[in-house]
């Protein structure tokens, strides 16, 4: 068989590079991992060979069952019209988190990530429906972790809604909209409010730091989506067993809590803190020898280091953050390991600028969030599926006999 031109393949030149069936290789078409065209003839098709090569040095194993393709961040698992990402920042509905974080709110991003267009869910009417338990639950918790506080409230939250269970896209619109609101204010220990969120935080956190509104603006918006990360898709799990959007914020808010995910932006503030004082280098070189990773650096999508936390620094540097925090750590760490800053630093760096203890970080990232699971599940809910994926068995064959006492 004449060789194909060095950007593409024929089918069985794919096959042999993958050591997979054709069959195999049409599944991955199929999924959208191997792009194909037809041939200048018509009576073939010849794929990307840069695809191919790809899913070679990831040693992608055979396709998985139909509804879940795989958890490697680098492979679709399923079909969503909400964002994706991109090295140069995370897309919401075709808009860059990056540009929209320049000039607008949480609340214009929620609408964006919504598709709303009919109605307004932040309308100054559209506040949340608090029952006397849900107030004796908030106040009971006045002392408790944020996030802890606000998932009991959020637990009693959809018995007092009477509409929690629309079904109407605008109904679970407004809905989201009452949801984002009782979140910031159980988490802030404050009264549900119509002003801007951003100014709500700004107000009770720093409210001496002029430049606080805009830097907690900034970080709303850039936080508010990131496609399917561990606690979006635990989201859509929940979201596809037919819950109410309360329950699924719920969700969303245990999983995000995790050291691995939202929780990592209080083990980069331990790293602030140990590097506050002294020289930066011999720190670092120390840490590298021992063979420890910093907390706040690398990131498993963004290859070339996370965009969000570059525009994040720059703001923080133009209000004047200390420079060792904005450029200096974050230079000295790349060029030891390799490993570029992610928002969990950047996060870091900011509830340090402001002056607010450790676990700020997270608190703020579940703020955001929220927004972005509330398209999640509703864009779930509205294709009505259940996510019911299977495991690959990797335990001994079937036949065994029982072991006995």
């Amino acid at each position: 068989m004449k060789k194909s031109a060095g950007l593409y393949l024929s089918a069985r030149e794919a096959s042999a590079e993958l050591a997979i069936s054709q069959a195999t290789l049409y599944a991955y078409v199929s999924r959208g991992l191997i792009r194909s065209e037809p041939s200048e003839d018509s009576r073939s098709h010849r794929y990307r060979a840069e695809d191919v090569r790809t899913l070679k040095e990831r040693r992608t194993p055979s396709p998985e069952p139909r509804g879940l393709r795989s958890f490697d961040a680098d492979l679709p698992v399923l079909d969503s019209a909400i964002g994706t990402i991109t090295e140069d920042g995370a897309i919401y509905r075709g808009v860059n988190c990056i540009d929209l974080a320049e000039r607008d709110t949480l609340e214009h991003a929620a609408t964006l990530l919504w598709d709303v267009t009919g109605v307004d869910p932040f309308d100054q009417d559209n506040c949340p429906i608090i029952s006397d338990e849900m107030r004796a639950v908030a106040e009971a918790a006045r002392k408790a972790n944020a996030i802890d506080r606000a998932i009991a409230v959020l637990a009693l939250a959809a018995a007092a809604d009477p509409r929690a269970f629309t079904r109407a896209p605008d109904g679970r619109a407004m809905v989201g909209g009452r949801i984002v609101r009782l979140v910031v204010a159980t988490m802030l220990n404050a009264k549900s409010s119509a002003k801007p969120l951003h100014v709500q935080i700004a107000r009770v956190w720093a409210p001496d730091n002029k430049y606080a509104p805009d830097l907690i603006r900034r970080a709303l918006v850039l936080l508010a989506d990131h496609e399917l990360n561990a606690s979006t898709f635990t989201v859509r799990c929940a979201a596809s067993t037919g819950l109410n959007l309360y329950d699924a914020v719920i969700a969303g808010l245990v999983a995000l809590k995790g050291p691995k995910h939202g929780g990592a932006g209080v083990l980069a503030a331990q790293l602030l803190k140990t590097l506050a004082n002294g020289e930066v280098a011999p720190v670092i070189r120390e840490r590298v020898a021992l063979g420890e990773r910093f907390a706040g650096f690398g990131h498993g999508v963004y290859k070339h280091g996370d965009p969000r936390a570059r525009a994040l620094l720059a703001a923080l540097a133009g209000s004047g953050a200390d420079r060792k925090f904005t450029h200096e750590i974050p230079e000295r760490i790349a060029e030891a390991t390799g490993e570029f800053v992610n928002i969990d630093y950047a996060l870091a760096v900011l509830v340090h600028t402001l002056g607010l203890p450790p676990g700020h970080e997270l608190v703020l990232f579940s703020m955001a969030r929220t927004v972005g699971w509330i398209a999640h599940a509703c864009e779930q809910l509205q294709h009505g599926r259940l996510i019911r994926p299977r495991a690959r068995y990797v335990g001994p064959a079937p036949g065994r006999s029982p072991v006995r006492a």
